[in-house]
């Protein structure tokens, strides 16, 4: 049976993801390091949103597509060259999506929705960016946390927290806390997100 459109899209997002040079361990096994995260991002969306929709799925699936192609170190590091990263890797990863939806013949405005998604334009007014960005949040706090916590002091990873949790719904909040965290890490969430 011919793959339908949104199938062929998870496949060519999947294939691009798999050239990954970076590789990321997980239970002994390599993974191409952004292949694993879209298909966590998949994952995460599909138990926090059981209903979302084909452009939703597709903006989740590409959200990393080929980040390693710029690297962090191209800019300047500070804030305003991790913004300014930050800002050329979404539109990159707008860019190839969009390619891909062209190709398996999507037409403009189903591919300017996933565009807007990918780009987070309209966060907290827009439902689906609302959704998306929880995800992006509960997949960080999820499976790349407790690593992120090791590498850095107690302020910085209070700092971080909070942000996260200032970009997330009240059902991502109430999600979030419901994930397994260290003894360490959970003491620091609670400090976090104290009022």
């Amino acid at each position: 049976m011919k793959p339908t459109r949104f199938e062929s899209t998870m496949a060519l997002i999947d294939g691009k993801n798999s050239e990954d040079p970076n590789v990321y361990r997980v239970h002994g096994l390599d993974y191409p390091k952004e292949l694993l995260y879209s298909q966590r991002m998949t994952r995460k969306l599909l138990q926090f949103h059981p209903n979302a929709s084909k452009a939703l799925q597709i903006a989740a699936r590409a959200q990393h597509i080929c980040r390693w192609q710029i690297p962090r170190d191209d800019y300047p590091m500070d804030r305003v060259g991790y913004l300014k990263w930050r800002e050329t890797l979404k539109k990159m990863h707008a860019d190839i999506t969009a390619t891909i939806l062209k190709q398996v013949g999507y037409d403009d405005e189903f591919t300017n929705r996933i565009t807007a998604l990918i780009t987070k334009k309209l966060i907290k007014k827009n439902e689906e960016s609302q959704i998306l960005e929880d995800v992006v949040c509960l997949v960080f706090l999820d499976y790349y946390f407790e690593e992120f916590s090791e590498k850095h002091d107690a302020n910085k990873v209070i700092d971080i927290l909070q942000k996260t949790w200032k970009k997330m719904s009240d059902k991502g909040r109430k999600e979030a806390l419901k994930l397994q965290f260290s003894d360490k890490n959970l003491k620091l969430i609670n400090e976090a997100i104290a009022p």
